[in-house]
């Protein structure tokens, strides 16, 4: 008889076997970082002497001490960069670029962001790493890819959703209050290409298990933006149409809108046949009854009357009242909340999405924490954002390096 294996212990984190070198900054490349640390992973963050990430300065708000002052962590900053270990280094002198590449021959993977080029000239692009470690994961990202007319052009989120089309689609329909272009209310294309990173990444490090061997990653956010548009990219390619910003309604599926009760705003997300049939049952609406719009491609056709019908009898409805009878018949709706009520969220609160951490400066910092979560894999510990260069010494002293050594190159302004 042989023996069952006996299943190994929780660690702290899924990828806590993995070291992750990140030498980004600003948003989609250190979002990729806190995901890994969130799984678990060692994250080295390394920052710019006396300045930081970039992030570290985009305030107000800034995060105040135990006596209300403000502090150099920003809000910005500390959204992206949980459980990270923080070291300065100026990788623009040989011996910063030196401690990069002795960091480099225990990482697992590297994310960088930098200027197309601007890592070769300093000896630690991907050919100068691999040289010291076969197995690394070595990724780029940038705005437009390491090829192209723009490959050696600055992008921003802002710009990206202009150019990448998503601009062209959001925001009110022409000729009505507020219509034009509209970006979206938050970062999408670097929060996505954060975890389109992390994706690639995982699969390089499954292909590694493989072949024994690393690999590029060459990730840009237009390119990302571009596959976002996903049915309405499909839908160009399908009918020649350029598709067209249609407020808060969906181009495909019908009835997608918000509409307003008594005493405030709902949104009405039908998705199918069978929820529509639900929803004109219980409105009891001869209109919505009728034969053409049982089909969902029918209701897209007459959409303007359907809509306009269903905004008539929402409007005679008490909001808690009407959102109470379209749960009770399984039909998807709900309040527009502020970030303030979502954070409340009775749900958000049972999943355990927002808690406070521990910080050095201010006591305890409030997070968002990540939304992974696994049965068997136990995750990490969070820990709040590290202070700029926190971790400085104990990394630099697991390289080797002296307390004598550490303060000569923080005199010449290299740590």
């Amino acid at each position: 008889m042989t023996e069952t294996p006996t299943a190994p212990a929780a660690t702290a984190g899924p990828l806590s076997h993995l070291k992750v070198l990140d030498l980004s900054r600003v948003l989609a490349g250190p979002w990729a970082g806190q995901i890994f640390a969130d799984l678990g992973a060692e994250v080295i963050k390394v920052e710019r002497p006396g300045a930081g990430d970039d992030t570290r300065s985009w305030g107000p708000p800034f995060l105040k001490d135990l006596d209300g002052n403000e502090t150099r962590e920003s809000g910005y900053y500390l959204a992206a960069n949980r459980g990270k270990r923080s070291v300065t280094v100026n990788i623009g002198t040989p011996e910063g670029q030196e401690i990069i590449r002795t960091l480099a021959k225990e990482a697992d993977i590297v994310l960088e962001n930098f200027k197309t080029g601007t890592l070769k000239r300093f000896g630690l692009d991907y050919e100068s790493l691999r040289a010291v470690n076969e197995r690394i994961i070595y990724c780029s990202l940038t705005g437009f890819g390491q090829n192209g007319p723009r490959a050696n052009q600055v992008a921003y989120d802002f710009l990206i959703q202009a150019m990448g089309g998503l601009m062209s689609i959001t925001g009110e329909e022409d000729g009505r209050p507020g219509g034009g272009p509209q970006k979206v209310g938050l970062p999408i294309v670097d929060l996505t290409t954060g975890l389109y990173l992390v994706i690639g990444a995982l699969a390089a490090l499954a292909r590694r298990e493989q072949t024994g061997r690393g690999d590029y990653l060459d990730l840009a956010m237009l390119d990302v933006q571009v596959a976002l548009l996903a049915n309405q990219a499909m839908n160009h390619l399908l009918t020649g149409n350029v598709p067209r910003r249609y407020g808060n309604g969906h181009p495909n599926i019908m009835p997608q809108q918000v509409f307003a009760c008594r005493d405030g705003r709902i949104v009405l997300a039908v998705g199918n046949d069978e929820q529509y049939a639900r929803l004109a049952r219980l409105l009891n609406d001869p209109l919505m009854l009728e034969e053409r719009f049982v089909k969902n491609r029918d209701r897209v056709q007459y959409r303007d009357e359907l809509l306009g019908r269903i905004a008539e009898v929402f409007a005679t409805f008490e909001r808690a009242d009407l959102l109470a009878r379209l749960d009770a018949a399984d039909i998807p709706a709900g309040p527009i909340n502020t970030v303030a009520e979502a954070l409340q969220e009775p749900q958000i609160a049972e999943r355990g999405m927002v808690t406070r951490l521990a910080h050095p400066l201010s006591g305890e910092v409030p997070q968002v924490l990540s939304p992974l979560k696994f049965r068997e894999a136990k995750g990490a510990l969070p820990k709040a954002p590290p202070l700029l260069g926190a971790d400085t010494d104990d990394i630099l002293d697991g390289l080797g390096l002296s307390d004598e050594q550490r303060a000569g190159l923080r005199a010449r302004g290299i740590i």
